[in-house]
């Protein structure tokens, strides 16, 4: 059975010669949720996009990545069936991606574009049927009141919900989440990384998310994949994880991830099943 995610010698280098991937070799089972976790600038949203196919590796690499045993981009070269590879790829921005003038609901339905005719979409003209799946999404998130309001009206932790939603429409079988808590308050956030950590649970979605804040990804997800200058500089357990290996992996910039606001509820309650180690509440003080 093939894998979730293969990487293989992705990289990439930017036209203003900055590096930002470099000899990225991973592979991500189905089932799994992962954390990506690095200071700014580290290339996780680099990876992140490039596994949904939005940029092209660099084209004199031996790149590949497949998703789910389909090819996304091999050698610089996005695949010319992509777009039935992002059918399969939901993806979760930090700055939402709704449309802000349309109904919430419209927003979520646009999860179903890819398996509906054109004419259908442009028209806005969505079976009951489809109405009801998102209808249902949005309940699984808790915003299911807010169907008829404009995304606009909604607070910034309803819209992440509201395109986390989308991804269930969609039926994406790999959910990338791009530093979806970044602008959220700790409720909101933990709100949000409760209904990821339940997708994972309950769909079998694998779950890739980058995040800034190592006690988060500790809380939430079992493996855990550093990047430190475009480089995995750790890819193991989260529960293997202490201060003093991540400033040895990132020297002053640990201060940046390890330096988060903690959850309001203690880790020893954490929603998930894996171990927290016990240095992870002094996170704060240990930054």
């Amino acid at each position: 059975m093939s894998a979730a995610l293969h990487i293989h010698q992705l990289n990439k280098r930017f036209a203003n010669g900055k590096h930002a991937l470099r000899d990225i070799n991973l592979t991500i089972e189905r089932g799994e949720m992962v954390a990506l976790i690095g200071a700014s600038g580290s290339g996780k949203s680099t990876l992140l996009r490039h596994v949904a196919g939005l940029v092209a590796a660099d084209a004199s690499s031996a790149s590949l990545i497949e998703v789910d045993g389909l090819c996304v981009q091999q050698g610089g070269r996005i695949h010319r069936d992509i777009r039935k590879v992002r059918s399969q790829v939901g993806f979760v921005f930090q700055q939402f991606n709704l449309v802000d003038r349309l109904p919430v609901l419209m927003n979520v339905l646009v999860g179903l574009l890819h398996r509906t005719p054109w004419w259908r979409g442009w028209l806005r003209m969505f079976k009951p049927h489809e109405r009801a799946l998102a209808l249902d999404a949005l309940a699984r998130v808790g915003i299911a009141d807010c169907h008829a309001q404009r995304a606009s009206t909604l607070s910034g932790g309803q819209q992440q919900r509201a395109a986390i939603a989308r991804t269930l429409v969609q039926g994406a079988k790999v959910v990338l989440a791009d530093d979806p808590i970044a602008s959220l308050d700790p409720e909101s956030s933990r709100k949000v990384m409760e209904i990821l950590a339940r997708i994972n649970r309950e769909d079998r979605s694998t779950v890739i998310v980058s995040l800034h804040q190592v006690d988060v990804a500790i809380r939430y997800c079992p493996r855990v994949v550093a990047l430190n200058q475009g480089q995995v500089v750790y890819d193991g357990p989260s529960s293997a994880l202490t201060p003093a290996l991540l400033r040895e992996l990132y020297g002053m910039q640990a201060d940046e991830i390890l330096g988060g606001a903690l959850p309001a509820q203690p880790l020893s309650t954490a929603p998930t099943s894996m171990p927290v180690p016990q240095w992870a509440p002094a996170l704060a003080q240990a930054a």
